[in-house]
């Protein structure tokens, strides 16, 4: 998952105090976009965190329309990139960008034509590389506390049918407002903020229970 923070330095201060997890890179690919960023192994998972540095990006709209920061994309792997792209146009989905970095591309979705979030979807050519997160980023596991995000969170006006919506176009099955997920899913929930519809909470599987705030986003640590 991908939050966007107006103060890059202090979010990823308190990411790493909070979960004690360590940075696997920093600014790898994103500076073209307007943007820095830093990604963080949480597990097998990973967390990522944008920042605009310019006027007129994505993210700076994003932190203005929702008023500060918070949840941003949802990123989901798949092994069939083509096939899951030649039913978008069916199903009434718009692709805002086709991100690409040796091994590996991803579709973003447009928001309006999902609901709650930035969806991409990517696929890698090796299955157990990200290279968006550097080619080394597995040494950076720390596990202490972490070790493995298992759920967001999306609060919506009508979370039956974004939820729908949702297992429409990834082809997944919905029960009532959760998506089912290979390792995980995603939660629908009704509007509990005057934020208005958005991704508010994640879900992160650890070694003891907590619940923290960082970045505008609820942080639930489970042991089960």
């Amino acid at each position: 998952m991908v939050l966007v923070a107006g103060d890059l330095d202090r979010v990823e201060a308190e990411i790493v105090e909070g979960l004690a997890v360590e940075a696997c890179v920093h600014d790898l690919g994103v500076g073209q976009f307007g943007l820095r960023n830093v990604l963080f192994p949480v597990g097998d998972t990973l967390l990522e965190v944008v920042s605009p540095v310019e006027d007129g990006t994505a993210a700076g709209r994003h932190l203005v329309r929702r008023g500060g920061d918070g949840g941003y994309m949802v990123i989901l792997q798949t092994d069939d990139l083509d096939g899951f792209g030649d039913r978008l146009g069916e199903m009434g989905v718009r692709v805002v960008l086709e991100a690409r970095m040796p091994g590996i591309r991803g579709l973003h979705l447009h928001p309006s034509d999902v609901g709650g979030a930035i969806l991409s979807v990517d696929e890698s050519d090796d299955w157990t590389d990200w290279p968006w997160a550097g080619p080394d980023w597995r040494e950076y596991r720390r596990t202490g506390l972490v070790s493995g995000i298992v759920a967001v969170e999306i609060q919506a006006d009508d979370p039956a049918a974004m939820a729908g919506r949702w297992g429409e176009v990834l082809g997944r099955p919905v029960e009532e407002t959760v998506l089912a997920l290979d390792g995980g899913e995603v939660r629908f929930l009704p509007v509990l903020d005057d934020r208005g519809e958005g991704l508010v909470g994640v879900e992160v599987r650890a070694r003891r229970d907590a619940d923290l705030e960082i970045c505008g986003v609820r942080f639930a640590l489970r042991t089960s």
